[in-house]
């Protein structure tokens, strides 16, 4: 059985947690945007970092038969996209994601904050 979008969408924040990943948010884009049911925003704070929560989610999710269509970013570490259709995934280095600040670029989405283990804050 195929994972609901919130449940694909928090099985990734858990991922990016575990491999240290800061400030993990879900944005809720039901009616916003028509390409996604939610975009998960991570930070890391080296590019070795940014890549290694990237292999992470795709090789867990890969496990419950669950792919990454596509991929852009990986090669520079820098902003990581990875698109599982019912969510985007956007992993990106501190200076980046300031910079970017997609929070505000897509302030009309509910933001969902995500609750992991804290080791990664």
């Amino acid at each position: 059985m195929a994972m609901q979008p919130r449940e694909l969408a928090e099985k990734i924040a858990t991922v990016a947690d575990e491999k240290k990943g800061k400030d993990i948010l879900l944005l809720n884009m039901d009616g916003i945007s028509y390409m996604t049911d939610y975009f998960v925003i991570a930070s890391a704070s080296n590019t070795t970092l940014v890549r290694a929560i990237a292999d992470a989610i795709e090789d867990k999710l890969a496990e419950e038969e669950v792919f990454c269509r596509h991929k852009e970013g990986y090669n520079s570490g820098r902003w990581i996209l990875m698109d599982f259709g019912d969510a985007v995934v956007h992993i990106f280095l501190e200076e980046e994601r300031d910079f970017y600040n997609l929070e505000q670029l897509w302030a009309d989405a509910p933001s969902e904050g995500f609750k992991g283990t804290g080791d990664g804050e």
